[in-house]
């Protein structure tokens, strides 16, 4: 067996032998996949997809973001993005404003309407968040979110 790929040094060891429950990527996915599954019934019910939701959840924290910055913050690729925003601003949550520094640019910001619908489906956001976080003290939280904050500046192909 080639334990050695092209560029990949050998670790001495593969996927099978470290084991699926030590592989922290296939762990993160499946939490946010019973993350994301949570939050379906209540997007569902405000006609949201997972692109609108974390669209409207970025722009709760930081409004008037460039369609490309919301498109990092949001981890939407920024096609799929535009799709969205164009529905979202169809149905009054979102309005697209030209840049005064970039007349080719856009920012996003959220109506009033897309703050209610924010505020409608935050609740179910943080009781999906506390789920996760079950019976796990402050202090193991708190050092496990730094832990992904210092993993993302790890592996972050932008500035923000």
């Amino acid at each position: 067996m080639n334990t050695k790929t092209e560029g990949i040094p050998a670790t001495g060891f593969d996927l099978g032998s470290m084991g699926l429950e030590n592989f922290a990527p296939y762990l993160m996915n499946r939490i946010m996949g019973r993350y994301n599954s949570a939050l379906q019934a209540e997007m569902s019910q405000l006609g949201l997809t997972m692109p609108k939701m974390r669209a409207l959840a970025v722009l709760a924290v930081m409004d008037g973001l460039l369609i490309r910055e919301l498109s990092i913050y949001a981890v939407v690729e920024q096609s799929t993005l535009s799709r969205a925003l164009d529905t979202l601003e169809a149905d009054g949550l979102v309005r697209r404003e030209v840049d005064p520094d970039d007349g080719r640019a856009f920012r996003v910001y959220l109506t009033d309407s897309g703050r209610d619908a924010y505020a409608r489906l935050w609740p179910h956001m943080f009781k999906a968040h506390e789920a996760m976080f079950a019976g796990i003290p402050e202090e193991q939280r708190a050092a496990f979110v730094s832990t992904l904050n210092t993993m993302l500046r790890n592996v972050r192909k932008h500035n923000i």
